[in-house]
């Protein structure tokens, strides 16, 4: 009896998404961080409501500005970079195939197949797609990882503005007095379920996750916090 044929199996793995999460949790955490710790030296310096909210709006619009444009830059080089890699083995491929394909058994070879094998391998994957094969297994560029700068920017500025949005809000709608204290508590709470998430969708410690983002979360607010009333102290 003929065995009938597997359907292809397909895993997914958390690598697959690293390039749009890591701009996206860096994004959400520098939008809460920042934005919170400026409102909360604002506050502490005894500001006004107005400059409180006006000075929270303009954060949110220049920090997602900033983390778009930094992202979009720092992403847009490593695209450049494999831009250049990926020319170079095209010409390699077309100037010297035989050069080219002893370079793909070596490496086949030093991941421990044998003379044999590892030239089979480098010869029928050379067949298939020589460029694809040497991107992948000389220089390690793949579909999932290969830069997006565009991506990268929209992610980050995305993040970081949906980060600011929750101490904004709070600053705009806090009934009384305790401001500073409010923005705290809320954004301790906010920084901690945000590094736990990071670590679970990361496959790492939940509670290391939130607990290095919650000390420096703690960390960038106390000394903005001091700051504030530094200067409150100066002018009266």
């Amino acid at each position: 009896m003929i065995k009938p044929i597997a359907t292809p199996h397909h895993e997914r793995h958390r690598s697959e998404h690293i390039g749009w999460l890591r701009a996206a949790v860096l994004g959400a955490n520098d939008g809460l961080i920042s934005t919170s710790s400026l409102l909360v030296g604002v506050a502490a310096a005894s500001a006004s409501p107005h400059t409180i909210l006006m000075t929270g709006v303009a954060a949110l619009v220049a920090g997602a500005l900033s983390m778009a444009a930094g992202e979009y830059v720092s992403v847009s080089s490593q695209a450049d970079t494999e831009s250049a890699d990926r020319a170079k083995e095209v010409r390699e491929l077309e100037e010297m195939p035989e050069a080219e394909f002893r370079e793909l058994t070596h490496i086949y070879v030093q991941r421990g197949l044998s003379k044999s094998l590892a030239e089979q391998v480098a010869r029928e994957l050379t067949a298939h797609d020589a460029l694809g094969a040497h991107l992948r297994d000389e220089l390690g560029i793949v579909g999932h990882m290969s830069a997006r700068p565009v991506q990268a920017a929209l992610s980050s500025a995305g993040a970081f503005a949906l980060g600011a949005l929750p101490p904004l809000l709070l600053a705009g709608l806090w009934p009384g007095s305790s401001l500073s204290i409010a923005i705290i508590s809320m954004t301790l709470v906010l920084l901690g379920v945000l590094g736990a998430m990071a670590g679970w969708l990361g496959g790492a410690s939940m509670a290391k996750g939130a607990a290095r983002v919650l000390f420096w979360g703690a960390l960038a607010m106390g000394a903005t916090s001091l700051i504030g009333r530094l200067f409150d102290a100066q002018v009266a």
